[in-house]
């Protein structure tokens, strides 16, 4: 856990820019007089007059439909207490950055002056026609049930306490992993309780709809154990879980023998000797903040057969709220839905326990350490920076919200999905591109991989075989591989080639010697080649076993390309291949060409590198228009580089008259359509989207620095002109990208 002073904490709401976490951002022009009038007076009485008529075009007309309201009293703020309402305000804050964060919705906190239900009841349903949805949050118990239950009858949004049902959706979902872990069902276990507020009874409520037993469920307040006819400390909500008198009183007379304990209560109010007493394979969700009812080594030490989960990011397993509520209102935002019933609720604990289960990005295990991270005793939740939680959980809440018949909007959940990737930034839509496009082919084209012993590799290959993508084939040997799919886990039964045992040797070794027998190679040496991975993969490719082949996670580039080169040549008509890299800065798409084969290119060389990504624009479906790079505008600075730049521009336009393309320019002269616009109206090309660079010194410098400083995202290398579909992977690619890749090669193996 990050460790920081209370200065620090001070700091970091007072001086960092501007004090406070949030601002208000426009999001439509207002650059001229014309855009304040559609903004504000006269233009503003239109969508008036239409919300008037129809009050549902609000959702159309303003930002009602991504807007949530985050209320709080401050009666209850994390663990410190009843603290008022504008003590509660950096809370509050802190909820709608992580609402935007995560999930792309805007808040309004607002902090109301009152501990008194029905006046904050009156105050939120007053205000309920600005939002899409009421996130209340840190209201003391009992009093937020009563607010959440009259609200929810009086409003036609969504109306949340996430302090209840935040925890309970997280929790449920990690008990039914734990309990899949060690061979139980919920109707079979004992649950104790430790704490008897909003948490304590949503995540007891919650877990009967996954099964257990209310009769099973052990409630401990303060006062004790909960029972029927106890008459200190009750409330409605209790009754609702009291169960039989059997004599227990205290939290160490309900321990003895109970399979899992909720700690929704306070700190060290759990002991070793109380988990020693508990049965086999002791499930503890020790979730008070931010110190446990136990300390998990604590509990590890009295029981080495424990799973533990806790609240805090120090501790494996953390119970975080912050899985739930952004997702959740997405998923009901996009759906307009009028409440979020038991049933999305249910859903979204549903997902949880599914996403847990799967393959873990390497992005997520990087922000966590770069330990590897798998489904067992200390992996039963997601990690709340797992970007696919918004892809798994939203979508599950979209889709019952819809069967529930709380939706006032219907949806496709696929295309939803790819809707809510987008979100997620720059990049996402081109992947999904390479994606569809590869699976449109339904998962026939055979895609092989040299290094096939990785365990980035393995993990890419299983992906892809999923989503039908493709039918990957490891090149490697089968022991090896089979025991690191074991060891990931994966029910996975991959196709693996071996170099050392093929039946086809003998005649992949001919066919080698027949493309290289006059470049020195003989019979005994092809022999010895085709075992090698680079070689062997393109002459798969050659021999019909492959459609495409990927190498060059632990390779460097030339490895890859030359045996491609020597084996496949380039493509028919084509004379130089050559690698481009796709940059997506904010939503623009840019094709930089070429960062990784072509040193020092001449005049043809870059004619026919333009012409080959100008046609990869048109696959992207991508209007091309071309602008050659330099550092002289259109003859400003007469040099042999600048001549060279402007000799490749004739050739171009002499040999492709179909392209709009343009040059020498400087590259902010490319790229910024005002300039070309203001000082050289003649030029074909304005605000160009393929760069061609003068050099690979020149493009690899460019891309790796907009990447790093720039914060574009680059996707490639693609290779482009080669005689077959061979792709590289750049050293030490993550899975995401091995899969694009691989999405890109089975593309290319579709357009021969």
């Amino acid at each position: 856990m990050a460790k920081f002073t209370r200065e620090d904490a001070l700091e970091y709401h007072r001086l960092k820019g501007k004090p406070g976490k949030v601002a208000i951002v426009p999001t439509k022009p207002m650059d001229t007089q014309r855009d304040l009038s559609l903004a504000y007076s006269p233009g503003v009485a239109e969508p008036v007059l239409e919300i008037e008529k129809n009050p549902n075009d609000a959702y159309e007309y303003t930002s009602k439909g991504n807007l949530v309201a985050v209320i709080s009293n401050g009666t209850a703020i994390l663990g410190l207490g009843d603290r008022g309402a504008l003590a509660g305000k950096p809370v509050m804050e802190g909820k709608g950055v992580l609402f935007k964060k995560f999930a792309d919705i805007d808040v309004f906190d607002i902090e109301v002056n009152s501990h008194d239900p029905d006046e904050i009841i009156k105050v939120v349903a007053a205000i309920s026609p600005t939002f899409g949805g009421i996130n209340l949050e840190d209201i003391k118990a009992p009093e937020c049930f009563y607010i959440e239950e009259e609200l929810k009858k009086m409003l036609d949004i969504p109306v949340f306490h996430d302090d209840q049902h935040g925890t309970a959706i997280i929790s449920a979902a990690g008990l039914a992993n734990a309990l899949e872990i060690v061979g139980k069902k919920h109707g079979e276990i004992r649950l104790v309780i430790s704490g008897a507020g909003a948490s304590a009874i949503s995540c007891a409520e919650l877990a009967i709809s996954w099964g257990v037993k209310r009769e099973n469920i052990m409630l401990v307040d303060t006062k004790g154990v909960v029972y029927k006819g106890r008459k200190e400390g009750m409330n409605k909500y209790k009754e609702m879980l009291a169960g039989e008198d059997k004599g227990h009183r205290t939290l160490a007379d309900a321990m003895k023998g109970a399979d899992v304990f909720y700690g929704l209560s306070v700190a060290n109010v759990l002991s070793p000797e109380m988990v020693k007493s508990m049965a086999s394979d002791p499930i503890i969700f020790a979730m008070a903040n931010p110190d446990p009812e136990i300390k998990p080594e604590l509990a590890r030490e009295a029981r080495k057969d424990v799973i533990i989960a806790t609240g805090r990011s120090d501790y494996v397993n953390q119970v975080n709220n912050v899985l739930g509520f952004p997702f959740i209102f997405r998923g009901a935002l996009d759906i307009r839905a009028r409440q979020i019933n038991e049933e999305m609720k249910f859903a979204a604990s549903k997902a949880l326990a599914a996403l847990a289960k799967e393959d873990v990005p390497d992005s997520v295990i990087r922000a966590y350490g770069g330990e590897t991270i798998k489904f067992g005793r200390e992996y039963i939740i997601p990690k709340p920076l797992d970007p696919r939680v918004l892809l798994w959980e939203a979508p599950a809440v979209a889709e019952m919200g819809m069967q529930t018949g709380v939706a006032r909007k219907t949806i496709d959940i696929d295309e939803y999905r790819e809707q809510l990737a987008f979100r997620q930034g720059r990049g996402e839509r081109i992947r999904y591109f390479f994606q569809n496009k590869a699976q449109s082919s339904g998962g026939r084209k055979r895609v092989a991989f040299a290094e096939g012993e990785e365990q980035k590799i393995i993990r890419a290959a299983y992906q892809i075989k999923e989503e039908g993508i493709a039918t990957p084939v490891l090149i490697g040997r089968p022991q090896v591989i089979q025991k690191l799919v074991d060891e990931l886990g994966m029910p996975y039964n991959p196709e693996v080639f071996d170099p050392s045992d093929f039946k086809r040797h003998e005649e992949y070794a001919q066919a080698y010697f027949e493309l290289r027998g006059r470049k020195g190679v003989t019979l005994a040496v092809a022999r010895k080649r085709v075992r090698q991975t680079n070689i062997l993969g393109s002459m798969m490719v050659k021999m019909g076993d492959a459609d495409a082949f990927v190498s060059g996670l632990t390779y460097d580039y030339p490895d890859v390309i030359r045996p491609a080169l020597r084996i496949h040549h380039t493509a028919p008509g084509v004379t130089r291949a050559a690698g481009i890299y796709i940059m997506i800065v904010d939503d623009r798409v840019y094709l930089f060409t070429d960062a990784t084969v072509n040193i020092d290119p001449t005049a043809e060389d870059l004619a026919e590198i333009a012409c080959l990504a100008a046609d990869y624009a048109v696959k992207l479906e991508l209007d091309p228009r071309v602008a050659f790079l330099s550092f002289s505008n259109f003859g400003s600075t007469p040099h042999p580089l600048s001549d060279k730049v402007r000799k490749a521009v004739q050739l171009v336009k002499k040999r492709r008259p179909d392209l709009r393309v343009d040059g020498e320019m400087q590259a902010d002269t490319a790229v910024v359509q005002e300039i070309i616009e203001e000082r050289y109206p003649f030029s074909a090309v304005k605000d160009a989207n393929v760069l061609v660079f003068p050099s690979l010194e020149s493009a690899n410098i460019a891309y790796k620095l907009l990447a790093r400083l720039g914060n574009a995202k680059a996707i490639g290398p693609i290779l482009l002109g080669v005689g077959a579909p061979v792709h590289v992977l750049q050293t030490g690619d993550d899975v995401n990208a091995i899969v694009q890749i691989a999405s890109v090669a089975v593309m290319d193996a579709m357009g021969r």
